[in-house]
């Protein structure tokens, strides 16, 4: 028992370490790679990424290029995880809307996101490019989970809540939403990602003014590695933290469920 206790710290560490070590050793074969391709232009190393991050954050620009991405492509999200549960929620009840919802979001699932940005920009000003494109390529992933997770809901849990004649607003925090939660959170897991990718790609290609995918496309004209690469570890920054922070949420709301309203 105490040999147990004693070891739990070395795991801890070696827990905690293991990341830094990955990071590390993909750090060291990125700068390999810059250095048998000593070509700055084609690809930087490391460090000059974090020096030019250095230079970036420090800036006024650098946050407001920030902030209007992660405003946009968040919104996008949220609008798309608040129809996707409305959606999934009425498909469930109604075998109408479930038959005309189906193929219309296979479609937007298998249309290429480049054609829509092409539409949108037709139709929209490029501004709010990144909230459609986000909304677009999430909704069919949350709509598709949350269905499943009503459709595997405990059926004896419901039909002692049916015999029982418990009210709705009873019955959902209490049987549907915690059936349901783990199903959305998987969607989101996925969605988050996937917000960002499609989000970024639509602002490279409509340019708005001020946002982080018109940065990327200035380092493609002025062959700028350090500045590519920079803001792409940006993205990536802030898509793991928009999805920690999702998920961390999810997990308090589900923890809380599984309390019960007493608690």
């Amino acid at each position: 028992m105490t040999s147990t206790t004693a070891a739990r710290p070395g795991i801890g560490w070696r827990r905690a370490a293991r990341p830094l070590l990955v990071v590390a050793f993909w750090a060291a074969v990125w700068q390999v790679a810059a250095l048998v391709v000593d070509q700055r232009i084609l690809l930087v190393g490391p460090g000059g990424v974090l020096v030019r991050l250095g230079e970036l954050v420090v800036t006024a620009g650098f946050w407001a290029t920030v902030a209007h991405s992660l405003g946009r492509i968040v919104a996008g999200f949220a609008l798309a995880a608040v129809v996707g549960v409305l959606a999934a929620a009425l498909a469930a009840t109604s075998r109408v809307v479930d038959a005309l919802l189906t193929p219309l979001l296979a479609a937007v699932r298998t249309t290429p996101v480049v054609s829509f940005i092409i539409l949108v920009l037709l139709w929209a000003d490029s501004g709010q490019l990144a909230v459609v494109i986000a909304f677009l390529m999430v909704l069919p992933v949350l709509y598709t989970t949350v269905l499943e997770g009503i459709r595997q809901r405990d059926r004896a849990l419901l039909e002692v809540a049916q015999v029982f004649d418990v009210p709705l607003l009873r019955r959902l925090p209490a049987i549907d939403v915690p059936a349901v939660l783990p199903y959305f959170s998987a969607g989101c897991r996925i969605g988050v990602g996937l917000a960002w990718k499609s989000g970024i790609a639509a602002e490279v290609i409509g340019l708005p003014q001020g946002s982080i995918g018109e940065r990327l496309y200035e380092a493609k004209i002025f062959l700028s590695s350090a500045d590519l690469f920079a803001w792409t570890v940006v993205i990536i920054a802030l898509s793991v933290g928009v999805e920690k922070l999702v998920l961390a949420l999810l997990d308090r709301l589900e923890r809380r469920l599984a309390r019960g309203p007493a608690a």
